[in-house]
């Protein structure tokens, strides 16, 4: 009879940044369906997100709002930080993404975290209404990266945002969308990754993400 799987602990970082519940809901739904053990918890705790085996930080809203509503929790930003350093598996979503960026210039300029280069500037889409709102087809390399494993070359994700990474590193692109020009989707550095889109509400596509997530071993500080 075979072992039993290890119990993942997911920690879904809880800083009133929006989409908490909906992000714990589709990674225990991701778990569930991949046959992955794994305990989904919602936390401000610093010391539950240094113990956990991913962190997950959601987002919505302003860059800045995002980044004062991180910076408002004590040492909860050193310990994502010092966690992602040794090498647990984070994933950004939406505004959580952009905070991976070097700086937003949503409400002046904000530092993010610096894991990967660029900045977060309104979006350049002449003729289309912002924000960008809806599904949109993603482009990527199959079998490029573990993130889109299994994807289909017509995968679409579920888009809302009007800011978006500009100036970035073409190796850390891992999918990209059109919306009057090439937005970054889906970026990684590492065991650093995120997703522009909402992966919670991208239905199949984005519980297949959630999953590859679960499974992704990179290694820290450079390309898997």
């Amino acid at each position: 009879m075979p072992a039993p799987s290890p119990t993942q602990s997911i920690v879904v970082i809880d800083y009133n940044g929006g989409n908490l519940a909906s992000a714990a809901r589709a990674l225990t739904r991701a778990a569930h369906d991949s046959g992955l053990a794994a305990i989904v918890t919602v936390t401000a705790d610093p010391q539950a997100v240094r113990t956990a085996d991913r962190i997950v930080l959601p987002g919505q809203g302003a860059f800045a709002d995002c980044a004062a509503g991180l910076a408002a929790q004590p040492g909860l930003r050193d310990a994502i930080v010092e966690a992602t350093d040794g090498g647990t598996p984070f994933l950004g979503i939406c505004v959580g993404m952009q905070l991976m960026a070097e700086r937003g210039r949503e409400h002046g300029v904000t530092p993010g975290f610096g894991w990967i280069a660029g900045e977060i500037a309104l979006m350049e889409a002449p003729g289309l209404r912002l924000p960008q709102m809806g599904w949109n087809e993603l482009t990527f390399t199959p079998g490029a990266h573990p993130l889109t494993d299994g994807l289909e070359p017509d995968a679409h994700g579920y888009f809302v945002h009007s800011f978006a990474l500009r100036g970035y590193d073409a190796a850390d692109m891992v999918a990209t969308t059109d919306y009057g020009s090439t937005v970054p989707a889906i970026v990684a550095r590492g065991n650093r990754a995120g997703t522009q889109f909402h992966v919670e509400k991208s239905q199949k596509v984005g519980l297949r993400i959630l999953s590859n997530f679960l499974r992704w071993t990179p290694e820290a500080g450079g390309q898997p």
